[in-house]
């Protein structure tokens, strides 16, 4: 007898021998990916010469080798703390990030997916895994990740702003206005100080004089009054502190030193790197200047975690947040004097916070533009016009007069929209160019001139209007329609005042219009969503009479994740479902309708309800489906009326007979979606009588925010108790009528089947 080998260690015992053997060897040698082999402490038995060449390693190298000593330290403690027991848990892990340190020291990022064989005992015998290079992946998620914090940064710049907006909306003084715009502008850009010097208002001109305007100091945060005091003094003695033009950063150097040596020497003694001078604009009209210092921070309570000499920058992103800043604060420091100046435009403003109110609470758009014309006159105008554009062109949604008697005036001008308007009416003129069109007397040759017939031309001159103004509405650079106001003789002309409050009411307006546009929009993309995933009325199955009823839920989207299906299979065997994706969104309406695609192609076997569940338990993860549902699957000849039915999590299917009603018994499994169950689903088999109803049914018939499941499961088999008919469709109605009325918080989707006698 010759000499027998001795057995290597690392062969293992003979079922792993003849695992490593049938590897197919070309494939596995040249394959695309790492493969490697290892025994359940880690240590590699085997590798493909692509994994042998991506580490930089020879296979003899290889050999013997913990695959964790591969890994780099992040990796290792991952794979000893995280993926090693994930793998002797489950048996498999899947694209586990780690980067594999090569021969010669570099790193090399892999995604990981190892399954665990194991013995009949359900002992470990070998690590199979493989190794996809993922450093392209790598550098997208990277790439991801800067655009996510980009994002981020970019909305909370956005949410500045509204902050901005919001609070200086409140304001009713200059100092309120400045206070807000310091402090807010100063945790935007997390500048050490900031203060507001205003010109002293110059009316009648576009712009100051170039010589420098008095200037005052309005609010001021988080600087030193030292060096508060020689930027006023700065600012007293030059124009580049309150100047109009764009955003500008003044950094700390010698051109600061030359023109206020004072000023750079109190910035250097508190750290202060650089000014940032943002011009407050309001209409062409240079108002002062907010100025921000970068730099060591004070005593705010800001950190800051920039380097020294850093600080004195400013993003792009920044500049632009703080010139809108600037531009809002103009806008204010206008409205706000326009307030103080006189009591009628405070009337005027009231006015507006009424319209805010008016059009929060109100329902669609056009009951929106109706009672928004009844609250502009009189208050604003004696004529209110709200012409809308919408998918099938313009038509007027409102039309008020402030006399009862000349209302019917309007009434009959109702069909004369824009697009029955010549093109030199005020209205077309302010859509065709985007703003505000203000006719300051309205004479009797004009009105000539914009009617379109005799009778347009009488009715115009018995409104006896003296002038007329016309805001485009515009969402987004949108025209979304035109608000028309006028004043009559007894009124008197409209003020530049009135024409402002009407361009602000045109503006809360257009918002109000593009919301409810963009809901009846989303309105009918879901009704539309909806009617397209469900399935058709079920077809005519002989022996058997079904009806089907789905009902959204009384909020929202109108769109859910309530399914049912009937199929008729092969073999004279009809196959039923109900189900029900968690949530009440787009979402959910998507993952219905894979889940029924999916079920429909699962049928093409004719597999029993409880391999239904288990094969589509075993692959929800390859589906990639974002949500958990429960369903319920039934298969029923209607001949022999065997019935078979199975439960993922789903409420027990309720049977109808002359007798009563009754819940069957069918024991539910885990639903769709959450962790596999130990073991297959049970199912549920008897026969379905000769006159009896099935009824498959989802939660939202019985279940409700003010009564619970055993309440409503009663209630259920109440109401079919003494129902009295073996109509499907009756019976669907009854239940419907007694269980669903009023307002319902989910969708219902409810199926019934009957066998006919």
């Amino acid at each position: 007898m010759g000499e027998q080998r001795r057995p290597d260690r690392r062969e293992g015992p003979a079922g792993l021998r003849r695992l490593l053997e049938e590897d197919p060897a070309d494939l596995y040698e040249n394959a695309p990916c790492g493969y490697f082999s290892a025994l359940p402490d880690g240590q590699v038995v085997k590798a493909n010469r692509t994994f042998c060449e991506w580490t930089g390693r020879p296979l003899g190298e290889l050999l013997g080798v913990r695959f964790q000593e591969l890994l780099s330290i992040g990796g290792r403690v991952f794979y000893e703390t995280h993926l090693a027991p994930l793998l002797r848990m489950q048996g498999m892990v899947r694209e586990a990030a780690l980067d594999v340190v090569r021969a010669d020291g570099s790193l090399l990022p892999c995604l990981l997916n190892a399954v665990e064989v194991r013995d009949a005992d359900g002992a470990p015998l070998l690590v199979r895994a493989t190794a996809f290079e993922a450093t392209s992946r790598r550098r997208y998620e990277r790439a991801l990740l800067a655009a996510q914090r980009a994002a981020a940064e970019s909305e909370v710049r956005a949410r500045t702003l509204q902050e901005v907006v919001s609070e200086v909306s409140a304001a009713t003084s200059a100092r309120d206005v400045a206070e807000v715009i310091v402090r807010r502008s100063r945790e935007a850009v997390r500048a050490s100080g900031a203060a507001l010097w205003l010109a002293t208002e110059r009316r009648g001109t576009a712009r100051p004089e170039p010589s420098v305007p008095p200037i005052q100091l309005v609010a001021a945060d988080g600087i030193p009054s030292d060096l508060l005091e020689a930027m006023e003094s700065a600012a007293l003695g030059g124009a580049e502190l309150v100047r109009d033009g764009g955003v500008h950063v003044v950094p700390l150097g010698a051109g600061l030193r030359a023109v206020w040596p004072g000023l750079a020497a109190a910035m250097a003694d508190t750290g202060q790197e650089a000014l940032v001078v943002v011009p407050v604009d309001a209409d062409s009209r240079h108002l002062g200047a907010l100025v921000l210092l970068l730099g060591v921070v004070g005593d705010s309570g800001l950190i800051d975690l920039t380097p020294p000499g850093e600080r004195g920058t400013l993003a792009r992103a920044d500049a632009d947040l703080l010139a809108t800043v600037g531009r809002q604060a103009g806008q204010a420091l206008e409205r706000v004097r326009l307030h103080e100046e006189t009591v009628r435009h405070a009337e005027r403003s009231a006015f507006l916070l009424d319209a805010a109110r008016l059009m929060a609470s109100a329902g669609d758009v056009g009951q929106t533009a109706e009672r928004l014309a009844e609250l502009a006159v009189p208050r604003l105008g004696d004529v209110c016009v709200v012409d809308l554009t919408g998918e099938h062109g313009t038509s007027r949604h409102a039309a008020r007069h402030g006399d009862p008697a000349r209302q019917p005036l309007l009434d009959e001008l109702g069909d004369r929209n824009l697009s029955h308007l010549a093109a030199s009416h005020p209205a077309v003129q302010a859509v065709e160019l985007g703003r505000t069109v203000w006719i300051r007397q309205v004479t009797d040759d004009w009105l000539a001139e914009i009617t379109a017939d005799a009778r347009h031309l009488e009715v115009g001159r018995a409104l006896e209007l003296v002038d007329m103004v016309c805001v485009p509405l515009v969402a987004d650079g949108r025209i979304l329609g035109v608000l028309t106001l006028g004043s009559d003789r007894r009124r008197g002309p409209l003020t530049a005042a009135d024409v402002e409050v009407a361009e602000q009411l045109a503006l809360q307006l257009s918002q109000v219009v593009e919301k409810g546009q963009r809901l009846e929009l989303e309105t009918r993309t879901s009704h539309t969503l909806q009617a397209n995933l469900l399935p058709p009325a079920p077809p005519p199955v002989a022996g058997l009479a079904a009806a089907v009823r789905y009902l959204p839920a009384s909020r929202g989207a109108d769109v859910g994740g309530d399914f049912y299906d009937v199929v008729p299979l092969p073999g004279d065997q009809v196959a039923l479902a109900v189900g029900d994706v968690v949530g009440h969104d787009v979402t959910a309406a998507a993952v219905m309708g894979q889940l029924r695609s999916v079920y429909r192609a699962l049928l093409a076997d004719r597999p029993p309800p409880s391999a239904v569940i288990d094969r589509l338990q075993a692959g929800w993860s390859l589906l990639s489906l974002q949500r958990m549902a429960t369903a319920l699957f039934a298969t029923l000849d209607p001949g022999s009326g065997r019935l078979r039915v199975a439960s993922a999590g789903h409420l027990a299917p309720l049977l109808v007979t002359r007798g009563g009603a009754e819940l069957l018994d069918v024991r539910p499994s885990r639903m769709l979606g959450a962790p596999p169950a130990p073991g297959p689903a049970v199912e549920w088999a008897g026969v379905l009588s000769r006159g009896a109803t099935l009824v498959l049914y989802t939660d939202g018939l019985v279940e409700s925010r003010d009564a619970d499941l055993d309440r409503g499961l009663t209630a259920l088999l109440d109401v079919a108790a003494r129902s009295g008919t073996a109509d499907p469709d009756e019976l669907c109605d009854r239940l419907l009528a007694e269980l669903a009325g009023g307002v319902r918080a989910d969708d219902v989707a409810l199926l019934a089947i009957t066998r006919r006698p």
